[in-house]
């Protein structure tokens, strides 16, 4: 090969290497394009028929958790049972989904369980009044790292068993941490 198209190729090279550098990176909000991830309930996408919910003990305390241990959390903005989380907000805040009325699973009360119709059309589960969302940036059950964050306008809380908000601080990402205010 000639010099020429060595030199080519090494540019193309480095234009392929710096387009998947650019695909990666994070977007001005903090949180990656490329792995950003919704959970993997089937609640969260709609086709379950039932929701359930339960709770797991972790660094907050013990908390709700959907079947499959992952978090549960409330959103300050939310006034009522009507979720106003919606469009880019409900990509990183995903809402807890259900085709039927929710079950409750270990130490959740039953009483507080409820569901609210989104202006798709979907139903979303509430716990003591409050519309539920996942944090896609949580990427393990029992992951906390949406605790605290002042996305979109308000505090999103993992919620107790009682159904109001646990404050606290787990140490992953909390509004401070700057990696995840919208």
């Amino acid at each position: 090969m000639s010099t020429k198209h060595l030199g080519g190729l090494a540019i193309a090279g480095a234009a392929l290497a710096l387009l998947a550098a650019c695909s990666s990176k994070s977007n001005s909000t903090g949180s990656s394009n490329a792995t950003a991830m919704t959970p993997s309930s089937s609640a969260a996408s709609g086709s379950a028929s039932s929701a359930a919910v339960k709770t797991t003990r972790g660094s907050l305390g013990t908390f709700l958790t959907d079947s499959s241990g992952r978090t549960l959390y409330l959103w300050m903005a939310d006034k009522s049972d009507q979720p106003t989380c919606y469009n880019s907000c409900a990509q990183f805040w995903p809402p807890l989904l259900t085709k039927s009325a929710p079950t409750a699973g270990s130490g959740v009360d039953a009483g507080k369980l409820g569901i609210s119709k989104r202006t798709d059309g979907t139903t979303q589960v509430t716990y003591n009044g409050h519309p539920l969302y996942y944090f896609a940036e949580d990427r393990a059950a029992g992951d906390t790292t949406g605790e605290g964050n002042n996305g979109f306008g308000a505090l999103w809380w993992v919620v107790g068993p009682n159904g109001a908000a646990i404050t606290g601080s787990s140490g992953a990402a909390s509004s401070s941490s700057g990696g995840y205010n919208y």
